[in-house]
């Protein structure tokens, strides 16, 4: 029988074990993260309509502020899209020069027939969770560049966070990282060099720090099953 079966051959079962085991190991990692939208939705960027709409342009050099077209942001869960006659306030003919129509056709093509612009949307939770409050946060003094990343840089904005259910609950379980003064929510890039670049304990504005603002609050963000899902 040593002939046949040479006595390295005992070694077999257990390397065969091994390599199951580690096998299993690197299947439920790889699902653990190519599985998950840090790696599915991370960096979504749709086509939009048209020549689409340039937030760098908007929000970061021309300085509008974010609630000037989303309008609902402090009184509504819904953060909604602006419709196509806010977008005329500045884009009608008589205000900006010729060059701006080969850019904007479009959306003065929309206004005149009297239709929505097609936006595609980029920010989606699951239908087993309720709409995000983004009145809530915003009043609560969560930034938008919390879940939305440096908008005021994106000549396409695309999706900057997983918004996984983890991903929630880190912030929530430790809500004094993310929180800035609420008055600033919109001052995205205050927020990234000025207030979040800073250690915690180092965060102070006008003698507000991060531990009083969740202090204000009027309960703690909630980490229960039903305060997210139906």
């Amino acid at each position: 029988m040593s002939a046949l079966f040479p006595k390295w051959m005992n070694a077999l079962p257990t390397l065969g074990a091994g390599a199951a085991f580690f096998g299993l190991i690197g299947v439920v990692w790889g699902t653990w993260y190519w599985a998950t939208p840090d790696y599915t939705r991370v960096g979504y960027m749709p086509t939009q309509p048209g020549t689409g709409f340039n937030h760098q342009l908007h929000a970061g050099q021309l300085g509008i502020d974010c609630r000037y077209c989303h309008t609902n942001v402090e009184k509504s869960p819904e953060a909604n899209i602006p419709n196509v006659a806010t977008c005329m306030g500045c884009h009608a003919e008589e205000r900006l020069r010729n060059w701006d129509i080969h850019r904007v056709g479009f959306v003065r093509e929309a206004y005149a027939e009297d239709r929505s612009i097609e936006w595609r949307r980029i920010h989606k939770l699951p239908d087993y969770v309720r709409n995000f409050p983004h009145d809530a946060h915003v009043k609560a003094g969560v930034s938008c560049f919390s879940c939305h990343g440096q908008i005021m840089g994106m000549p396409v904005v695309y999706q900057a966070e997983g918004l996984h259910m983890g991903w929630c609950l880190d912030c929530h379980r430790n809500p004094e990282k993310h929180m800035v003064p609420p008055e600033k929510v919109t001052d995205l890039v205050w927020v990234e060099t000025e207030w979040l670049a800073r250690p915690v304990a180092g965060r102070n504005y006008n003698g507000v720090t991060p531990q009083q603002l969740v202090d204000s609050l009027r309960r703690s963000p909630p980490q229960t099953c039903g305060a997210c899902h139906h």
